[in-house]
């Protein structure tokens, strides 16, 4: 895909498809609940946008530092925990507006509730556990504020 001639990176992509398709993107991604989640670099205090699935939990979202498995978190995981007042878009199923929220680490057994109904409702992510090994994958609960 190009955007004014410039090959778009994967999260670019879908970051773009998101906002032309009130919340909705196409593979890998297509039918899963996506948000876009604003988070400022802990070092350059740059403003960065994650595009993450999410699990509805009462009114707040969880999202997960799964990185595919990788052995290492995410970027966005330490900035938002440097920096957790931020916001989210959301699609249209959810209001399609941006969303003041704090983020806040899940531990424990609000954590693994979380989780593992996570696992349940895309199984791709038991699969990440498996890869992340040892690393525990972080459950980030965005609460709106």
């Amino acid at each position: 895909m190009h955007a004014g001639g410039v090959t778009e990176d994967f999260n670019t992509r879908v970051i773009r498809e998101f906002r032309e398709n009130d919340g909705r993107v196409g593979p890998p991604f297509e039918g899963a609940p996506m948000i876009l989640v604003h988070h400022r670099g802990r070092r350059s205090g740059t403003e960065h946008v994650a595009p993450l699935v999410f699990q509805q939990v009462d009114a707040a979202f969880a999202v997960f530092a799964s990185k595919g498995g990788a052995p290492v978190h995410p970027q966005w995981y330490a900035n938002l925990l440097a920096n957790p007042d931020t916001t989210a878009e959301v699609g249209a199923e959810h209001g399609g507006r941006e969303v003041p929220v704090r983020a806040r680490e899940l531990h424990g057994e609000e954590r693994a509730g979380v989780w593992e109904e996570q696992k349940r409702r895309m199984p791709g992510f038991a699969d990440y556990e498996v890869k992340a090994a040892p690393r525990v994958i972080p459950v980030v609960l965005l609460e709106p504020r």
